[in-house]
C-alpha cells in the first residue's frame, strides 16, 4: 500500500503544482486497483484539464500506465518492430494498406487495435468483415504469427494498460476527453505497453477529427513525439487531413475492398497516398529505407510486384480468414440496396463535412455508439466525388449501401447538408500539413 493519501494528491493539483512521479504511480495504482474513488479520479482529471502538465508529469503518467498491466514483450521476434496509430477519421483504411507492404519491404508489424465507436468500426471490426478472420490472438500466437509472416492485427488483451481503461470512461463522461495531457498518456501508454521500437502517429484534423484545427492537431502530435522519445522509442508524426473522408469507401467490409483494391494497384487516390507516406515513415524509422522518398519507391514497387496483395493474403490466412477475398471481393459481405444522391445543381464540390458523412454511415449501421452495439459489416457509403470535383444536377455525389434495418432517410438527410457546392473553382485541402519528427 502507498503511504500517498489521494487528498495529498488532489490538493497539490487543485492548486497548481507538479506531481512527482511517486504521487502519480499512486494514483495509477488507485485507478487499477480500485483504491481510489471514482469520485476522486475525476477531480484529479479536472485538475489536470485545468492546470495541464509538465512533460515530466505527462511522461510519468504515460510510463504508470504503460505498466498498470501486462506489457508485451517482443525482444524474442528478430528485427525491428513496428506500429501506426491514427486519431480516427472516415474512410481511413490505411492500417490494411501499410501493415502487409511494409511487412513485405522486411519490417515486423505487430499491431494491436481497438474496435470502433461512432461512425464506423474499427480495424478489427473491418477485419472481421472478412469471413472466419481471428482478431482474438492470444500472445503467444500473435507473436508466432508476426515472426512467421511479418505481421498480425489483433485485439488489445484487457490486461493491457487497463488504467487507461478506467481513466477513459471517466474522461467521457466529465468532459475531459480532449485534455492534451490525458489524450497522449492514453495513446502513448497503449503503444508502449504493446512493446514496438518504432511508432508512426497518424494525427488527424478537420471535420471528422478529434482536434478541428491543423493548429490543435500539430499541438497534439508534437506533445505525443516528444513525450513518446522521451520514453525511448522512436517517435514521429504526420498531420493528415480529415475535412472529407480519405478514402471513397466507408464502412467495414467496403473499407476492406478498398484495401484490397490499393494492394493490387487498381486504384490510387488520397488513400494510398497517406498510406504510402506513413509506411515510408515507418521504414525510414526503422533503417530499413534510407529516406522517406526511397520508402514511398520500396512500397510502390511491392504494389507493382504483388507482394503487398500476397502478404495481407498471407495475414489473412494466418489468422483463420478466407485469404480468397484478396482475389474475388465479392466473398466479402454486400448490402441488399445501393442508393445514389444525386447533385441538386451544377457546381464544384467545395466542402464535405466529413463527421456528417460518417454519421450517415453510422445510422446505416457500419458504427456503433454503445460497445454492445452490432454492427453490419456490409452497409456503408462509397463517394464518387472529392472537393475541388465539378458535378452536374443529378450527378450522383455518394452512394449509400443499405440493407433493411438501416436509417436510410436518417441518413439521406444528413448527407444532404453534408456536401457544399460552388459557383467559383475550388482548391482541394491540402492531404498532409505537417510532419513532426
Amino acid at each position: 500500500m502507498s503511504d500517498i493519501r489521494p487528498n495529498q494528491v488532489l490538493r497539490k493539483k487543485r492548486f497548481g503544482g507538479e506531481l512527482n512521479e511517486a504521487e502519480i504511480r499512486a494514483f495509477v495504482r488507485g485507478v487499477t486497483d480500485g483504491s481510489w474513488a471514482d469520485y476522486q479520479i475525476s477531480a484529479l482529471l479536472m485538475a489536470i484539464c485545468i492546470h495541464g502538465m509538465s512533460d515530466r508529469e505527462t511522461l510519468a503518467l504515460t510510463l504508470a500506465m504503460a505498466k498498470s498491466g501486462d506489457t508485451l514483450d517482443l525482444s524474442d521476434i528478430p528485427g525491428v518492430k513496428a506500429d501506426k496509430h491514427s486519431t480516427g477519421g472516415v474512410g481511413d483504411t490505411t492500417s490494411l494498406i501499410l501493415v502487409p507492404l511494409t511487412a513485405a519491404c522486411g519490417l515486423k508489424v505487430a499491431k494491436m487495435s481497438g474496435r470502433g465507436l461512432g461512425f464506423t468500426g474499427g480495424t478489427l471490426d473491418k477485419l472481421e468483415s472478412i469471413p472466419g478472420l481471428n482478431v482474438n490472438l492470444g500472445v503467444e500466437e500473435f507473436k508466432a504469427i508476426v515472426r512467421r509472416v511479418g505481421c498480425a492485427i489483433a485485439g488489445q488483451t484487457a490486461e493491457l494498460a487497463p488504467a487507461d481503461k478506467v481513466l477513459y470512461a471517466l474522461r467521457d463522461v466529465t468532459e475531459t476527453v480532449d485534455c492534451l495531457p490525458l489524450v497522449v498518456s492514453s495513446i502513448l501508454s497503449k503503444k508502449l505497453a504493446s512493446g514496438c521500437d518504432v511508432v508512426v502517429l497518424d494525427v488527424k484534423t478537420g471535420s471528422g477529427a478529434i482536434m478541428d484545427t491543423p493548429e490543435k492537431s500539430r499541438k497534439l502530435a508534437e506533445d505525443m513525439v516528444r513525450i513518446g522519445n522521451l520514453s525511448g522509442r522512436r517517435f514521429s508524426a504526420l498531420i493528415t487531413d480529415m475535412d472529407q473522408p480519405l478514402g471513397m469507401y466507408i464502412g467495414n467490409a467496403l473499407e476492406v475492398e478498398e484495401a484490397i483494391d490499393v494492394l493490387a494497384g487498381r486504384t490510387g487516390g488520397k488513400l494510398r497516398d497517406v498510406s504510402l507516406t506513413l509506411g515510408a515513415h515507418m521504414l525510414r524509422n526503422a533503417g530499413i529505407a534510407p529516406s522517406v522518398e526511397a520508402g514511398v519507391s520500396m512500397l510502390e514497387e511491392k504494389i507493382a510486384s504483388g507482394e503487398g496483395l500476397k502478404k495481407f493474403a498471407e495475414m489473412i490466412a494466418a489468422q483463420g480468414g478466407d485469404a480468397r477475398v484478396c482475389e474475388d471481393t465479392n466473398l466479402l459481405p454486400k448490402a441488399a440496396r445501393k442508393i445514389d444522391l444525386p447533385s441538386p445543381g451544377d457546381g464544384y464540390i467545395a466542402a464535405i463535412r466529413t463527421s456528417e458523412v460518417g454519421n450517415a454511415a453510422r445510422l446505416l449501421g457500419a458504427g456503433r455508439l454503445r460497445k454492445e452495439d452490432a454492427i453490419d459489416p456490409a452497409v456503408g457509403i462509397v463517394m464518387q466525388k472529392r472537393v475541388g470535383d465539378f458535378v452536374r444536377r443529378g450527378d450522383p455525389l455518394l452512394t449509400l449501401h443499405a440493407n433493411a434495418h438501416s436509417d436510410v432517410a436518417g441518413a439521406m438527410t444528413i448527407l444532404g447538408r453534408a456536401v457544399t457546392l460552388s459557383q467559383e473553382k475550388v482548391t482541394p485541402p491540402e492531404l498532409i500539413h505537417a510532419v513532426v519528427e
